[in-house]
């Protein structure tokens, strides 16, 4: 089945066609045929794409709005010169969207009617910023693809819905949660569940059996508990912003500070969210980048102590999270490093893992500096905890998540 994979943000589409179905799945013979990007719609974008096997090219486009992001995504994919086996509309069978939030309301991939869209549309003040482009993806695929084209929704948050009740109230008036969901409902779920999914290949262990620490690093990033193959705790909160420190979020802070810092710099409410998701993690305690390879760069090259304090302040706390989930858990099988800092930052993962040698954690540094981008194990033989190096693929989860949710049939992940 060809599905088209859509992630719709604010002034951006990011798409994947992925062929699988359930012999594919169970073989790994799922076949990516094309990925790319629209950024900056609204005006002058910029459009990449990658028909795989040939090098991506990049132009640009007039794309006034979300819709015609998704034309010129379908156009080319059909088109003769792109590369990709299909030549008409009617061979995209299904699409799958990422969706950010599913409240409490939606906990597994479903697909997309009247009230499934009702429902989405009743979650908009739970994430403003985020499910009503995730809406808007939705009806983009719906004007160019017409509604005979089953469309999914696969929920950042729905992983998270096996925490316990002690794992996500938060300890305010408890009517709080029973009048408006103020809770830690968690994201990066897809990505975590892939995660612990390929771990299941790798070693061989049972869904019961899987109990790790997943790691998801990057200009995101959160951090999760598995145990019997569930979530039972995960370090984003009520929205992305609580937990590990990230490119230009801030993590887990004093509530306090809002209010303090809002006077102090005669700044409103909201221009004080703003700062806290887009002006601090990594950028504002370095004054530099968001970005952790050049923050590398800059403390090899000039020894700069705002890089190095960003840097040592970014794997502390990832730190904690790992001590405190193998309390929770008592103990674990595993933690695995994911995302683009996880997967290709060998001096990340060494400084994050330096130090817990009383916990059974030891890496291997040749094994460690050797691993860029790929699978495979980075701990020393005399670590009593495996660590683990699995790039994620939430594209190819949410394309399975499609396929099994269109054709009734159930898959194991």
């Amino acid at each position: 089945m060809h599905i088209l994979v859509l992630n719709v943000g604010s002034s951006s589409v990011k798409f994947q066609l992925i062929d699988t179905d359930g012999e594919a799945v169970a073989e790994g013979r799922d076949k990516r045929l094309a990925r790319g990007q629209v950024d900056r719609i609204g005006g002058e974008a910029t459009v990449t794409l990658e028909a795989t096997g040939r090098p991506p090219t990049t132009t640009t486009a007039r794309i006034a709005n979300h819709a015609a992001a998704a034309e010129y995504i379908i156009r080319w994919l059909t088109s003769t010169d792109s590369g990709v086996p299909i030549t008409t509309v009617g061979e995209i069978e299904a699409v799958g969207h990422r969706v950010v939030h599913g409240g409490e309301k939606f906990s597994q991939s479903i697909r997309i009617d009247d009230d499934v869209w009702r429902g989405l549309e009743a979650l908009i003040d739970l994430a403003p910023l985020h499910n009503p482009h995730n809406l808007s993806g939705i009806t983009a695929a719906r004007t160019a693809l017409g509604p005979g084209v089953p469309q999914v929704a696969v929920f950042d948050t729905a992983f998270h819905h096996t925490m316990p009740e002690t794992a996500f109230v938060y300890a305010v008036p408890y009517q709080l949660y029973r009048r408006y969901g103020v809770r830690r409902y968690g994201f990066h779920g897809t990505s975590h569940r892939y995660i612990a999914y390929r771990y299941r290949q790798l070693t061989g262990a049972s869904r019961e059996a899987t109990k790790i620490i997943t790691l998801h690093l990057g200009n995101g990033a959160s951090a999760c508990a598995i145990d019997g193959g569930r979530s039972v705790d995960t370090s984003m909160g009520f929205t992305p912003l609580e937990g590990l420190v990230m490119g230009t979020r801030s993590g887990d802070l004093d509530p306090a500070i809002v209010d303090f810092v809002a006077a102090k710099e005669g700044l409103t409410f909201a221009e004080v969210d703003s700062m806290l998701n887009k002006q601090s993690g990594l950028l504002g305690i370095s004054g530099l980048t968001d970005d952790m390879r050049e923050l590398l760069a800059e403390e090899a090259e000039n020894g700069d102590r705002r890089a190095r304090l960003a840097i040592d302040v970014f794997c502390y706390r990832v730190k904690k999270y790992i001590g405190a989930y193998l309390a929770a858990m008592n103990g674990a099988d595993a933690v695995v490093f994911a995302g683009g800092i996880g997967e290709r930052s060998p001096a990340v993962r060494a400084r994050i893992c330096a130090g817990l040698d009383w916990l059974g954690i030891a890496v291997d540094d040749a094994r460690n500096a050797a691993l860029t981008g790929a699978e495979g194990r980075i701990d020393a033989p005399a670590s009593r905890i495996a660590l683990w190096v699995i790039p994620t693929d939430e594209e190819l989860l949410i394309a399975r998540d499609t396929w099994r949710v269109v054709t009734g049939n159930p898959l194991p992940i």
